[in-house]
């Protein structure tokens, strides 16, 4: 399967247990009429896939969605779905964003003011 969408967030790696579990969460915002925003986890080694994804780029992630099954306190089943990336095309259309532009101040300051007119 495959999600297409725009990068909303870029999560940290987080390390889980003593273990060395690793997990990494991406949002991406669907683009069609009722736009949603998916979260899709990367676990251990794929994890470094989001290394050289930015915040508003276009992209498809390849992935599985995995279920599974808790007993509560109370004996009752519960079932938790969560969806994992495997891989990342970057659309070569989508722009990177420029850092903010930022305005010059005066720039007079500190400047002689040496100029014969």
């Amino acid at each position: 399967m495959k999600i297409q969408g725009k990068v909303k967030v870029i999560g940290e790696v987080q390390e889980i247990g003593s273990k060395g579990f690793k997990k990494r969460e991406l949002v991406i915002t669907t683009d069609e009429q009722y736009p949603q925003d998916i979260m899709v986890e990367f676990i251990q080694d794929k994890t470094a896939l989001l290394d050289g994804v930015v915040i508003s780029q276009n992209i498809a992630v390849g992935i599985n969605i995995r279920g599974r099954e808790w007993i509560n306190p109370q004996g009752e089943a519960k079932y938790f779905n969560s969806i994992q990336g495997w891989k990342i095309e970057i659309d070569p259309r989508s722009e990177i964003p420029e850092a903010p532009f930022e305005a010059a101040t005066d720039l007079t300051v500190g400047e002689p003011n040496d100029l014969p007119f």
